[in-house]
C-alpha cells in the first residue's frame, strides 16, 4: 500500500461524483450567470413583503455551515400555546426556472457531503452568500408560521414572503453542549440581548412537539456516520457527530414547518411532492430482529410498539442501538419522493408518524426544496403553477435517485477514509460489533475508531449485534475496501 501522503482524497471523491453521475464542478456559463446577480434588495415598502428584520431571528447549524437555509423565531402564545416563525431563504429569487444554475441544481439534484470536500448544490456566491440567511445581511425570505399546542400537536398557519435579518449564528455543538448541561452558556447567546429567553423558549416547544410525535408512534433511531478529522491532506481521525437538544430543536421544528407546506398548498389544490416513507416491506424481518432481543412485535406493521421497543433498548442496551438502528432503518426501506395531486390523501412517513411531510426547508441545499419554494410563491402570487403533474412526476423519480446515489458517494467516501486512517495497521485486532449479516455479507463496526468494514475470512454463524474481535487483513482507499478476519467472540 502507498504511503498515506500519496493518496489524494479530493481526486479520489471527484472521481467517485463522477463515477456516480455528478457534475462535481461548475461550468463557466454558471459562473458568468451568477456574477452578474445583483445582490441589493429593497428594504421596506414592496407590496407583499412584509419586514420581519426586528425580530430576534438566529440560525443553529455547524460551526463551518455558511449555506443558512433557515432561521427561527418564537413568541409565547395565548393558553400555553407557542407561535413559530421558520424563515426560508427566498433561493428562487435568484435562482429563477431554466437558468443555467437551476439547470445545474436539478441534474445533482443535492449538495454532496463527503466528509473530505462538500459539493455544493448551487455555487458558493449564491448558497454561501446571497441566497444565504447570514447574519448581519437583509435577506429575502419565506416564512412558515404555525403554533404549538399545550400538547405539543401544531395548528397550521400562513405562508407570506419576508424581509428578516439574522441576528446570531450559532453552533449545535455550544448550543446543545449549554443545553443539556455539558458545556457553559454560548457567548454569543449570553451577549445577544433576548436570546437567551429566546432559546429556552424554543427548547420547551420542541420538546412538546418530539413527545406528541413519539406518543403518534415515531421512532427514536440513532445511527452512526463517523467523519473524517482532515490534517494536512490526510486523515488523522474518525469522529461520530453526537445528537444534541440544539439538533432537536432544528429538527423538530423543520418537521413541522414541511407539515405546514403539505397543509398550504393542499388547502390550494396545487400538486406538490411529498417525502414519503411507506409502510415496511420487510416488517417480518423487523419481528425477528426483535424476537432476537426478546420482544414481540405485531404481525402487522405497527409504528407504535416498533417505537416502544427502540425505546426500551436504547434504556437496556445503550452501546448496541445504534446498531439495531440501522438494521431498522435497512429494513424499513428507503424514503423516495412521489407526487400528490389536490385531493389525494398524504402517503405519510412511517418514521416521523406524520402524514403531511415534505422537504421545503433547505433550498439552498436540496433541489426538491427549491421546486416546492416555487410552488409556494405561486400560491401566495395567485399564480399558475409553475410545475405541470407530468414534470412532478419526472423530478419525483429524478430526485429519489439522486438522493440515493448521493448516499453511495458519501458512503464510499466514509470507507475510503476510513482506508487511509487503517492501511498502516494491517494484521492489528480491533473489538467490533456486527452491523449487517446477510447473503450479501457481514459487515462490522470498530469500537475504535469507528469504522466500518466487511469480514472476508470466518464470518460464518455471526449475527448482527454480536460483539467480536476483528483483524484487518486489508485497506484499500481507492476502492473503499475495508476487510477483516473474524478473531473469536467477546
Amino acid at each position: 500500500m502507498k504511503n498515506d501522503r500519496t493518496i489524494d482524497l479530493n481526486a479520489i471523491a471527484w472521481d467517485a461524483m463522477r463515477k456516480y453521475g455528478f457534475a462535481p464542478g461548475f461550468p463557466k456559463s454558471i459562473a458568468g450567470e451568477v456574477e452578474t446577480i445583483s445582490e441589493t434588495l429593497p428594504h421596506t415598502g414592496e407590496k407583499g413583503v412584509l419586514d420581519l428584520r426586528f425580530l430576534l431571528w438566529s440560525s443553529i447549524d455547524n460551526i463551518d455551515s455558511q449555506d443558512l437555509d433557515q432561521i427561527e423565531y418564537c413568541e409565547r402564545g395565548p393558553d400555553g400555546e407557542t407561535l413559530v416563525r421558520i424563515a426560508i431563504a427566498d433561493v428562487d429569487l435568484f435562482v429563477p426556472k431554466y437558468s443555467s444554475a437551476d439547470r445545474h441544481a436539478a441534474h445533482n439534484g443535492t449538495s454532496v457531503y463527503t466528509g473530505v470536500v462538500t459539493y455544493p448544490m448551487l455555487p458558493d456566491r449564491l448558497s454561501k452568500g446571497i441566497t444565504s440567511l447570514l447574519p448581519g445581511q437583509d435577506c429575502r425570505a419565506i416564512v412558515i408560521e404555525y403554533s404549538v399546542l399545550p400538547d405539543g400537536d401544531v395548528r397550521h398557519g400562513g405562508i407570506y414572503r419576508a424581509l428578516v435579518r439574522n441576528k446570531a449564528k450559532l453552533v449545535y455543538e455550544e448550543v446543545g453542549g449549554w443545553l443539556d448541561g455539558n458545556g457553559p452558556m454560548p457567548e454569543m447567546v449570553r451577549e445577544t440581548p433576548g436570546l437567551e429567553e429566546q432559546i429556552l423558549l424554543q427548547t420547551e416547544t420542541i420538546r412538546r412537539l418530539k413527545e406528541f410525535r413519539m406518543q403518534q408512534g415515531a421512532l427514536d433511531l440513532e445511527t452512526i456516520e463517523a467523519n473524517p478529522v482532515m490534517e494536512e491532506g490526510t486523515v488523522r481521525d474518525l469522529v461520530i457527530q453526537q445528537e444534541n437538544t440544539a439538533r432537536y430543536i432544528i429538527e423538530e421544528f423543520m418537521i413541522a414547518a414541511n407539515g405546514t407546506m403539505v397543509n398550504f398548498l393542499g388547502d390550494a389544490g396545487v400538486p406538490m411532492i411529498q417525502r414519503v416513507v411507506r409502510t415496511p416491506k420487510y416488517w417480518d424481518e423487523i419481528v425477528a430482529t426483535a424476537a432476537f432481543y426478546g420482544e414481540k412485535l405485531p404481525e402487522e406493521p405497527d409504528s407504535k410498539a416498533l417505537s416502544q421497543f427502540l425505546t426500551r433498548q436504547r434504556t437496556a442496551d445503550p452501546e448496541r442501538f445504534p446498531d439495531l438502528s440501522l438494521t431498522v432503518v435497512k429494513l424499513m426501506g428507503r424514503g423516495e419522493y412521489m407526487t400528490l395531486e389536490p385531493g389525494e390523501p398524504p402517503f405519510g412517513h412511517f418514521g416521523l408518524a406524520v402524514s403531511d411531510y415534505t422537504h421545503g426547508t433547505a433550498p439552498n441545499r436540496r433541489y426538491v426544496d427549491l421546486v416546492i419554494q416555487r410552488l409556494i410563491k405561486s400560491v401566495i402570487d395567485g399564480k399558475e403553477s409553475p410545475y405541470t403533474l407530468e414534470e412532478l412526476e419526472d423530478l419525483a423519480e429524478w430526485l429519489s435517485n439522486r438522493e440515493q446515489t448521493s448516499q453511495k458517494v458519501e458512503r464510499f467516501m466514509r470507507k475510503a477514509a476510513a482506508a487511509v486512517l487503517l492501511q498502516d495497521r494491517i494484521g492489528e485486532t480491533f473489538e467490533a460489533f456486527v452491523t449487517g449479516a446477510s447473503e450479501k455479507g457481514t459487515y462490522v463496526r470498530l469500537i475504535t475508531p469507528p469504522a466500518e468494514g466487511r469480514i472476508m475470512e470466518g464470518e460464518a454463524g455471526l449475527r448482527v449485534g454480536l460483539r467480536v474481535r476483528v483483524r484487518l487483513i486489508g485497506a484499500d482507499p481507492y476502492k473503499g475496501f475495508v476487510d477483516f478476519a473474524y478473531a473469536g467472540r467477546l
